[in-house]
């Protein structure tokens, strides 16, 4: 157990390294779309001016849904202002209103405000991943190790949990603002996040691992995670058919995954007892393994997962200091927000903070917010406080087994809330992009969401495929998409069904959704076929047809996307 959280949080650590590269991705791809798909407007000329072909402002058009097409319409900015200040929003509201920010607070000079919002867009990007990495992963793991729960079922449950919580909480906010364009957007975007993880991520780690020498991965678990996966394609297909979903259709496709849990627990404990029956043939002393803790309900679970620190501290130069200080105002408010009891980061004053500040926190995200709410909020963090300055020692954090529950639990809770937050604000700044580019917020979900949420993925896994990990990258390769797909859509359309309830909830699912759910279950039958036929060996042949598959799929997508003229 201790070694298999290990790996996962070295994987998540550098993940946080993608942040810059996605961020450029990004940016690439909103703006090359756009020039590809829209005429007679420039996005940047010469220091980044706009463009406009037409002086004139040809008439509004109300086919799209919301008014957004009939606010592309007008000619200039200024003409842009005065429709979102009389109008209703044509994105999904956030705590900005974007495209009022964009059109009248930099009327004057566009390029600045697309450099803020891409600049805003980087930074939710990194919050997301952050709060997923260090507090959101922290918290299921410690819920692990005090539940004792086998790694395979912890894989597949908790820490998939962890490390799938932007692509599932991006979806559910996505299908929580109610508009076309939103559910499109996270649609999308888990598709898009599997279909970039499952052919370019596997095909990197493949053509590495088969540089490095012959890795031959597991043929069971590869098998039952591909064919899992092509089953809730197969659901999900039919439903797209159908045009909408009832909640219990959506909640039957939600409980795919339990099936899954339950397979993968039927195999692990198939194992086990295989492997137990060979040890008691073959008695060794040196296999004996740990993980079992006695029934004292004192025992210590094992810590949780340390971060290097060197023996001797850096000296804090002036550079170190500034980025500190310009770092804080990210990092304070989910440090005194959050509890938190990982051993490197344990504070006394910041765990009595948190107890105070998160039912604060709470209250003021609530809706409706009301002064009773409020006074009860900070009566119950008072008392909470109180609690945790008397149970509490400043040198450690606790460390029974129920003694951790709560703060682990109090962590999970608010670590959902800020990343529910984080994903909704990216949610609309995406949407606000695409409509201020004039491209269709799907496309930014499949690019966009699906490469910032995936990129950290392809950095570690092929890391993990450097240092003789192949077998654990690839399988992360298939079990993240499937649970990003059956739990992030599956918990989506089921809240978004029963907002509707008894209506059926009508699916925004366009061509180009069709377009991933045919190149998803290609680039899974090419690696369902290639990896058997060749010995379960990882090699160049399976990276790089994943690779082309990919790369058609992108072509394909902007054929679409692309007028022809």
């Amino acid at each position: 157990m201790a070694a298999f959280l290990q790996t996962l949080q070295r994987r998540r650590r550098r993940s946080n390294a993608a942040v810059a590269g996605a961020a450029f991705l990004a940016l690439a791809a909103v703006f090359s779309v756009r020039l590809a798909t829209r005429n007679g407007i420039e996005i940047f000329r010469g220091v980044g001016r706009v463009a406009v072909a037409s002086s004139s402002s040809p008439e509004p058009d109300n086919s799209s849904p919301g008014g957004c097409r009939e606010m592309q319409s007008l000619g200039d900015h200024g003409a842009r202002c005065r429709y979102v200040r009389k109008h209703p929003p044509c994105a999904p509201e956030g705590y900005v209103d974007y495209l009022r920010l964009l059109y009248c607070g930099f009327g004057r000079e566009p390029w600045l405000g697309y450099a803020v919002l891409a600049l805003w867009l980087l930074v939710l990007f990194y919050l997301l991943g952050d709060t997923a990495s260090e507090y959101f992963c922290a918290s299921l793991e410690g819920l692990s190790s005090v539940l004792r729960l086998p790694p395979a079922i912890a894989g597949v449950t908790l820490l998939s949990l962890g490390n799938g919580a932007p692509d599932v909480l991006s979806s559910v906010v996505a299908f929580a603002s109610g508009g076309e364009e939103a559910g499109d957007v996270g649609l999308s975007g888990v598709l898009g996040g599997a279909l970039f993880v499952s052919t370019v991520v596997a095909g990197v780690v493949a053509i590495v691992a088969g540089r490095r020498g012959p890795v031959t991965i597991e043929r069971r678990g590869f098998v039952r995670d591909v064919c899992f996966l092509l089953v809730a394609l197969g659901y999900l297909l039919a439903v797209l058919l159908t045009g909408a979903i009832t909640v219990w259709a959506a909640a039957s496709f939600l409980s795919l995954y339990a099936g899954y849990v339950l397979l993968v627990w039927t195999s692990h404990c198939c194992a086990a007892s295989a492997e137990e029956e060979e040890a008691i043939k073959h008695p060794v002393s040196s296999l004996v393994a740990p993980f079992l803790l006695d029934d004292d309900g004192d025992a210590s679970p094992p810590p949780l997962p340390v971060s290097y620190k060197p023996a001797v501290a850096a000296p804090r130069t002036f550079a170190r200091r500034l980025i500190d200080l310009l770092h804080s105002p990210l990092y304070l408010p989910r440090r005194l927000t959050v509890p938190d009891i990982a051993v490197h980061r344990w504070s006394k004053p910041n765990a009595v903070a948190s107890a105070l500040l998160s039912p604060l926190l709470l209250a003021a995200i609530s809706l409706p917010t009301t002064p009773v709410i409020i006074l009860s909020a900070a009566l119950a963090g008072v008392l909470l406080a109180a609690v945790a300055t008397l149970t509490t020692d400043a040198a450690s954090p606790p460390k029974s087994r129920w003694a951790r529950l709560p703060w682990l639990a109090g962590g999970f809770l608010m670590s959902v809330l800020w990343s529910y937050v984080l994903a909704r604000e990216l949610v609309s700044l995406l949407v606000s992009i695409g409509v201020a580019a004039g491209v269709e917020a799907g496309v930014l979900g499949a690019t966009v969401l699906a490469w910032g949420n995936s990129l950290g993925d392809l950095v570690a896994d092929v890391a993990l495929a450097m240092h003789g990990g192949a077998e654990t990258a690839v399988a992360g390769c298939y079990a993240g998409p499937a649970f990003n797909t059956v739990v992030g859509l599956g918990l989506s359309l089921t809240l978004a069904a029963g907002a509707r309830h008894p209506e059926p909830y009508a699916i925004p699912a366009g061509v180009a959704v069709y377009v991933a759910v045919g190149f998803l279950a290609a680039a899974l039958a090419w690696a369902l076929v290639v990896l058997p036929a060749r010995g379960m060996r990882l090699d160049a042949v399976l990276g790089v047809g994943l690779l082309v598959i990919y790369f058609v799929f992108l072509c394909v997508r902007l054929a679409i996307l692309t007028p022809l003229h």
